[in-house]
């Protein structure tokens, strides 16, 4: 129970790699707000979470709207009048090449990964601030740190966007007990990965040293470290977890 009695914000927490944080974190006593744009699908977790003997509400929205990140941070106040936990989990993908991409499709991405993460840290700022303690997560992605022509230009910007943002509040924050790391997941067997053609994932196995992809429950597993307290002494970090596909 390394998170008994913590708020945690999860965004992005229908499915994937953010579902199973949700269940982690509740298995490990966390409250939970679960921020997404799928009220049946967002729900469903809930319920499925009803087991662990802590509050948890749901928020409706999109993230790339700042009044999401708003009632996110209500919600939290409002379950233990604090947040000790921030996921910034929300992000979507886009595949067109650079000449093929239109400005409206970089423009969404970087909306909903980059800006919708600072909308959220920058609102509880003040909060964490007060409390002088706090974890903020932000899932990244490989593609931050290695050009990755599988997806658009813009979603390796987005998400390089944050790697530079978590440095930047790591060093703002650090001097008030918060730490500020973020997460860069290699291939993960999620929904967008079952998509790729058969080809194309043997491939990307055959240059992994583990040889296969990761689960969405490893993710989770790092992220639990770095919401306790477990990781006190590690900030601004981007930590990889990839099989060994990239190593730095």
């Amino acid at each position: 129970m390394l998170l008994r009695d913590k708020v945690a914000i999860i965004t992005g927490a229908t499915k994937g790699i953010g579902k199973a944080i949700a269940e982690e974190f509740a298995k490990n006593g966390a409250s939970l707000v679960l921020g997404g744009t799928k009220s049946e699908l967002l729900n469903k977790v809930k319920e499925d979470l009803s087991y662990a003997n802590v509050k948890h509400s749901v928020v409706i929205g999109d993230i790339s709207i700042p009044e999401t990140a708003e009632k996110l941070i209500e919600a939290a106040l409002n379950l233990n009048n604090k947040i000790d936990i921030i996921v910034n989990n929300a992000g979507i993908v886009r595949r067109e090449t650079t000449e093929v991409m239109s400005l409206q499709d970089w423009q969404r991405v970087l909306d909903v990964n980059l800006n919708g993460t600072l909308y959220l840290c920058k609102l509880a700022m003040p909060i964490l601030k007060k409390q002088q303690s706090g974890k903020i997560i932000s899932i990244a992605s490989g593609a931050a740190k290695n050009a990755h022509l599988g997806a658009s230009p813009s979603y390796g910007a987005s998400k390089a966007g944050v790697v530079y943002l978590t440095r930047h509040l790591a060093t703002e924050l650090g001097s008030y007990g918060i730490n500020v790391n973020a997460i860069c997941p290699g291939p993960i067997e999620t929904d967008l990965t079952e998509e790729w053609p058969v080809e194309r994932r043997q491939k990307s196995i055959e240059r992994i040293p583990l040889g296969r992809f990761g689960k969405p429950e490893e993710v989770a597993h790092l992220a639990l470290f770095l919401a306790s307290n477990l990781s006190d002494y590690i900030t601004g970090e981007s930590i990889s977890i990839n099989g060994g596909l990239s190593m730095d």
